[in-house]
């Protein structure tokens, strides 16, 4: 299968792109994918031109790559622009690989990613500006805790701060993790206990 790249309309859009509109968005998104493949979700900020939080978007996607989750992520941020009349957006990600393949810099050969990279093109094509570019995660913190909340809530975890009046030797409901043992066929918890009737994953560790 020939590999896909991006075209010339698409390039055309990076010709200006240090110098953004006086209104404009900008979309930090991230994707994750925990396993790679595995339960994965997106997650976007996005902010007009002054710094404002316009939206905050996130959804859980199933089993996944990685990679697919980054693609959705830029997607959202697109249809999100689009749908609500923008013109010009400024996409900031962690994902390096994402980033060159839609400027073009690096193809797509992977099959799937192709069809989401098409939709991006597609979506970007609507745009008069539009600009990506890559950041380390430390500097993608909100978009990464949205992904990853998203993954929480498909994989059936709610996520809390734990309680200020919680008393000595319970659990913080943020926990995810407890350490526990078999005996007699029954697991039991080494350093914790919880409440009656709580639903719990059990991972066998070798």
């Amino acid at each position: 299968m020939p590999s896909y790249s991006s075209s010339r309309a698409t390039k055309d859009l990076f010709s200006a792109h240090d110098n953004p509109p006086e209104h404009h968005l900008v979309a930090f998104s991230d994707g994750g994918a925990r396993g790679n493949p595995g339960p994965s979700g997106y997650g976007v900020v996005i902010q007009d031109e002054a710094g404002r939080k316009v939206a905050a978007l996130s959804e859980y996607l199933g089993h996944q790559t990685n990679n697919f989750a980054e693609y959705q992520g830029l997607i959202a941020a697109l249809e999100y622009a689009v749908a609500h009349g923008h013109k010009a957006l400024k996409v900031i990600s962690d994902s390096e690989l994402l980033v060159r393949q839609i400027k073009g810099i690096y193809k797509v050969k992977n099959a799937a990613l192709q069809d989401l990279h098409r939709r991006a093109k597609e979506l970007i094509a609507q745009l008069t500006w539009f600009s990506i570019g890559h950041v380390l995660r430390g500097h993608n913190e909100e978009a990464d805790r949205l992904a990853n909340a998203a993954m929480d809530k498909g994989m059936g975890r709610v996520t809390r701060a734990p309680s200020p009046a919680a008393l000595p030797g319970n659990i913080p409901e943020a926990r995810q993790e407890f350490n526990g043992v078999v005996r007699e066929g029954k697991i039991e918890l080494l350093d914790s206990k919880l409440p009656e009737g709580t639903q719990v994953q059990v991972r066998v560790k070798k």
